[in-house]
C-alpha cells in the first residue's frame, strides 16, 4: 500500500514510524513531515490547510490510505474532500470532528448517550453578565474552557472568583484563545487522576489501546499553564482491566453509538480524556484524533500490523485482531523551548541526536533542518522516549532522563517529574 500521513509533529512522527514497519507498505509519504520522518519516509512540502493540493497529490500518486494526524485539517473537512474523491482516509468527517472542535457539541452528545462527565453551563461572549452571576454562585475551584480549538491550551482552572472573572474577561473580551472563546463552558472541577484512552473505530465497532497518562501543565508537580503536553507514559497502572471494561462500555461505546444514531459516524481515533474520580471515570474532553504526546508512548507498545488496523477502520471493516499490547512500557519527556507555551526563541542548533539505542526513540516535534543542521522551530521541540519490552515504568523513566542529559540546545526546558505518579 501507498500511505500518506498528514502533519509535522511528534504524534505524526510516531504514527509514520509505526506504519513504516508494516509488511503491507510499499511507499510512505509525510505531508509535510519533519527532519525525523525524513529518515524513513518521503517528506512532501504541501500545506496541510490546502485540501485541494493534498487530494490532487493523493490522486496523482495513487495513495491507498491517508492518515490525518492533527485536529485542524479534520475540522476543516480534509477527510470529507478525500472521501468525495474515493480515497480511503483514517480520520473523522468535519461533522464528527465537532466532538473536539465544539465542547458544547461534545457535552450534548455525552448527555444524550448518558456518559458520565462534569456538570457545566455554557455562555456566549454576549452573555458575560450572566456568566459573572453564575460564577458568583459556584464552588471553587472551577474550570473555564474555550468552546473551540485552542491547541490544547484553552482550559483554565480558577481557584477563586477573582481569578474566574479575570479569565472570563481574557477569554471572551481579550480573545487570548481567539475565536475559540466566542463561547465558553464553566465546568465543575473534578478531583482524581487523569488518563487518556484511544479507541480505534470504523464507526461501529472499536478497540482500545493501552491507556496513557499525559502531563499538561508546564511546570513540575502540575504547576503553571496548560500546554499541549509536556510528557506521557503508558500503560498507566491507574486503568485496571476492570476499569478498562467500564470505560469501553459506559463511555466509548455509548458515544460511538450516539454519533451513529445522529447520522455522523465517527471513523478514526476517538480520544477520551478521563478523570478517574471516587465515583468512577468521567470524561473531561473528547478529541477527534490521536493525542500528543500520548501517541509517542502508546504506539511502540503494539505488536502486529498498525497499518492493517488503520486501513481496516477506514474501509469500514475493523480488524480488531491486527494489533495487541506487547506487555512493555514507555515514557516520553518533551524537551521544549524555555518560555513555552507563551513566547520563546527558536533557531538554536540541537546536538546529541545521534544516540544509538534500540530502547530510545527521539521524536521530532518542533525541528527544522538548516544547512545540514537540526535546529529548534517550535515550543515543543523533541519527545525523548524510552521503550522497554517489560512493564517497568521506573526503569523507562530512569533511562529517559539519562538520555536527556545528552540532548542540548539553547534554552532547553523539560519537566523533571514525568511518570512519577506511576
Amino acid at each position: 500500500m501507498k500511505v500518506a500521513v498528514i502533519g509535522s509533529g511528534g504524534r505524526e512522527h510516531a504514527i509514520a514510524l509505526t506504519i513504516s514497519k508494516s509488511k503491507n507498505l510499499s511507499e510512505l509519504y509525510c505531508i509535510p513531515g519533519n527532519p525525523g520522518t525524513k529518515n524513513f519516509a518521503n517528506n512532501v512540502q504541501l500545506n496541510t490547510n490546502q485540501s485541494e493540493s493534498i487530494v490532487q497529490f493523493s490522486i496523482d500518486n495513487q495513495i491507498d490510505l491517508v492518515v490525518i494526524g492533527p485536529e485542524q485539517p479534520l475540522v476543516d473537512g480534509l477527510s470529507d474532500e478525500l472521501r468525495r474523491n474515493n480515497i480511503k482516509v483514517f480520520g473523522p468527517s468535519s461533522e464528527a470532528a465537532k466532538i473536539e472542535s465544539s465542547k458544547s457539541f461534545a457535552k450534548k452528545i455525552m448527555n444524550e448517550a448518558n456518559v458520565p462527565t462534569s456538570k457545566y453551563r455554557e455562555f456566549t461572549s454576549s452573555e458575560i453578565d450572566d456568566a459573572k452571576k453564575y460564577l458568583s454562585t459556584c464552588n471553587f475551584p472551577i474550570v473555564i474552557k474555550a468552546d473551540g480549538l485552542a491547541a490544547g491550551k484553552g482550559v483554565v482552572i480558577c481557584r477563586d472568583l477573582d481569578e474566574a472573572l479575570d479569565n472570563l474577561f481574557k477569554i471572551t473580551i481579550n480573545k487570548v484563545f481567539g475565536d475559540a472563546g466566542n463561547k465558553i463552558l464553566v465546568e465543575e472541577f473534578l478531583n482524581g487522576e487523569e488518563a487518556s484512552v484511544f479507541a480505534i473505530t470504523d464507526g461501529k465497532i472499536f478497540i482500545t489501546l493501552p491507556a496513557a497518562q499525559d502531563h499538561k501543565r508546564v511546570g513540575d508537580n502540575d504547576t503553571g499553564k496548560n500546554t499541549g503536553g509536556m510528557g506521557a507514559y503508558a500503560p498507566t497502572p491507574l486503568i485496571t482491566p476492570e476499569l478498562e471494561l467500564v470505560i469501553q462500555q459506559k463511555i466509548i461505546k455509548p458515544v460511538i453509538d450516539q454519533l451513529n444514531k445522529a447520522g455522523i459516524p465517527f471513523i478514526g481515533c476517538l480520544y477520551a480524556g478521563l478523570m478517574i474520580t471516587a465515583d468512577g471515570p468521567k470524561v473531561i474532553e473528547f478529541n477527534c484524533r490521536f493525542g500528543d504526546p500520548e501517541t509517542q508512548v502508546v504506539l511502540p507498545l503494539l505488536d502486529g500490523d498498525f497499518l492493517e488496523i488503520l486501513y481496516s477502520a477506514a474501509a469500514g471493516k475493523l480488524n480488531s485482531n491486527a494489533v495487541k499490547y506487547n506487555g512493555g512500557s514507555a515514557v516520553c519527556v518533551v524537551a521544549a523551548s524555555k518560555g513555552y507555551p507563551d513566547r520563546y526563541e527558536k533557531g538554536f542548533q540541537i546536538s546529541g541526536l545521534d544516540i544509538e539505542d534500540p530502547e530510545i526513540i527521539i521524536y521530532h516535534a518542533g525541528t527544522v533542518e538548516k544547512d545540514g543542521q537540526i535546529v529548534t522551530k517550535g515550543g515543543r521541540v523533541l519527545g525523548i522516549t524510552a521503550v522497554l519490552r517489560e512493564n517497568n515504568i521506573r526503569n523507562a523513566r530512569n533511562k529517559v532522563y539519562e538520555v536527556l542529559k545528552k540532548i542540548r540546545f539553547k534554552n532547553i526546558y523539560y519537566r523533571n517529574d514525568i511518570a512519577l505518579k506511576a
